[in-house]
């Protein structure tokens, strides 16, 4: 048995404004595009001269290089560049140093018989503001192990509920999916909750995540935790809900799915 406490939230080391994240989530994706488009000018001006990165402790010179050289085989061969995308931003910041960590999702052709394959890994980046522009000090990556695929599957479920995304339940809930609601108590199959959905007329405006632990199995993991959302019911009436949970997941085809799920009203 494999036990996990999963944590997400950064360390707040100073004031750091929404206004702040984004323009440092747009710095981070204007340096990712950099790299797609083999823009050298700019990835100069986004690296420090004392960059390093890890694992590979690679400095500037030799990022930048390595940067070059997979944009002029992707020209020779376009049709095996990978498809590159980050979200699940986290970021902290002061006047002057921040921490950006995402999440990569990429999708590749590279895979047996030239099918498509999805892998995730994520990203530390070290900024420092030099001159009153944001540089790359450092950097770090790593692969996604289970438990950390499974904690960024509870985020991506946060955010389809906000967004009433169907799509990420038809996909995700298995087959055999079942439910136990926190509000009626009452059981439900896949199709159950997902016509349920479809006429919900409450909106989530905010929810967030906490005491997640995860624990697999095998085949098989256990996600227990908090989700606390703040929105309006069906009868436009504001709700502010913390509610205990236990999400069970389930690997089939390769990948997980959710299994049951079942929350328990936090009382106010």
């Amino acid at each position: 048995m494999f036990i996990l406490t999963f944590a997400f939230a950064g360390h707040a080391f100073g004031e750091c404004g929404e206004s702040d994240k984004k323009a440092l989530e747009a710095f981070d994706r204007a340096w990712g595009d950099a790299g797609v488009k083999g823009d050298r000018n700019a990835l100069l001006t986004i690296y420090a001269d004392d960059y390093m990165g890890m694992p590979a402790l690679q400095d500037k010179t030799q990022t930048i290089e390595t940067t070059m050289a997979a944009f002029e085989r992707g020209k020779l061969n376009p049709q095996t560049v990978d498809k590159l995308t980050h979200d699940n931003y986290l970021i902290t910041c002061t006047p002057v140093s921040a921490v950006i960590t995402h999440r990569n999702v990429v999708t590749t052709k590279n895979g047996t018989g030239g099918n498509a394959e999805t892998f995730w890994t994520r990203s530390v980046h070290f900024l420092e503001k030099r001159g009153g522009k944001w540089q790359v000090v450092g950097n770090a990556g790593n692969s996604l192990d289970e438990s950390a695929i499974l904690g960024y599957m509870e985020l991506d479920w946060n955010t389809a509920d906000r967004n009433k995304d169907m799509s990420w339940f038809e996909r995700n809930f298995a087959a055999d999916y079942s439910s136990i609601s926190s509000r009626t108590a009452k059981i439900a199959t896949k199709a159950e909750d997902l016509a349920e959905m479809k006429t919900d007329k409450s909106v989530t405006e905010w929810n967030a995540l906490s005491n997640m632990n995860i624990r697999i199995d095998g085949n098989t993991a256990v996600v227990t935790g908090v989700v606390h959302s703040k929105g309006r019911d069906d009868k436009n009436q504001l709700f502010d809900r913390r509610v205990s949970f236990t999400d069970t997941f389930i690997k089939r085809d390769g990948r997980w799915q959710v299994w049951a799920t079942q929350g328990t009203r936090i009382p106010q």
